[in-house]
């Protein structure tokens, strides 16, 4: 078997709690600011997971932003690909996109669609807009790099919601049978699915019951509190034997305190409530 060898420096991780904080604040701004001009998105889902955003792609991801196909990377895949305004934001300040397509957001022949696909490079590793597929070829992921005696990582992210679906659960039978340590998955627990609230339209409680009995490492955390999403995921790193599920308990409209818990999958956001939110997250006009 002919393993590629190819040597580069994965960049710098942070782990300064503020840093990543004021990190997640200014993508959520961004957030707010790729979706105004449309007045309606993928606000809400955005918002929420800004801090698993920057702490994943900030702090855990080994990443050559310089050379993306660099063949010892960690690997990140959102199954939930529709929620992309914050995927796209943070790639832009990572340094893996032109910061500049970020004004391109859902525009007809922009590379930024709405569900995350490989049009836009290798930064995106699969497309997955159809729902339940991305921890399966996560999984595919994991298990050749298993094969192949790579160190990389595999991480994949879905919604709660998204676990109705049963080829997650096909995925996750095999994960956890085959003691994939390798591979991390990070539940967006948000509650919030397009039919309304995530337990009244299908009940998944108690989530983390059903990864353990499926031979996952299982912890359920305040997928806002950064030192405790950092704190995970070097619990999931160290963790052997199984593949790890942290079920991230997040906010919706997480730091806008107007759009806080507003259960909306696809919310309007005029024009006045963008000024309001981002007013409230410290937006001066200028990007600090």
């Amino acid at each position: 078997m002919n393993i590629d060898k190819t040597v580069a420096p994965p960049a710098p991780l942070l782990r300064d709690i503020p840093s990543l904080e004021r990190i997640a604040r200014e993508l959520r701004r961004q957030v707010i600011r790729m979706v105004a001009p449309t007045g309606q998105g993928y606000v809400q889902q955005g918002l929420g997971a800004a801090d698993l955003f920057a702490a994943l792609y900030f702090g855990e991801l080994r990443l050559d932003p310089a050379n993306p196909d660099w063949s010892g990377r960690d690997r990140f895949l959102l199954s939930t690909a529709h929620n992309t305004a914050i995927l796209y934001a943070t790639l832009a300040a990572r340094g893996m996109i032109d910061p500049a397509l970020l004004g391109t957001y859902c525009q007809d022949g922009s590379p930024l669609e709405i569900n995350a696909s490989e049009r836009l490079g290798t930064v995106i590793e699969a497309t997955c807009g159809s729902l339940g597929q991305g921890l399966s070829v996560g999984l595919g992921m994991a298990l050749a790099a298993r094969r192949q005696k790579r160190d990389s990582r595999v991480y994949v992210m879905l919604g709660d919601g998204e676990l109705q679906e049963g080829q997650v659960w096909e995925a996750a039978l095999a994960a956890g049978s085959w003691g994939l340590d390798n591979l991390c998955l990070i539940i967006d627990d948000n509650e919030m699915q397009v039919e309304g609230h995530a337990d009244r339209v299908f009940g998944m409680q108690p989530i983390d019951r059903k990864w353990q009995a499926f031979n996952w490492h299982t912890l359920t955390i305040d997928g806002n509190d950064m030192p405790t999403v950092l704190a995970a995921l070097d619990e999931a790193r160290a963790h052997k034997g199984q593949p790890t599920c942290i079920v991230a308990r997040t906010l919706v409209g997480k730091g806008a305190p107007s759009l806080e818990g507003i259960f909306a999958h696809n919310l309007k956001l005029p024009p006045d409530a963008a000024a309001k939110a981002l007013a409230e997250l410290g937006d001066q006009g200028n990007g600090q």
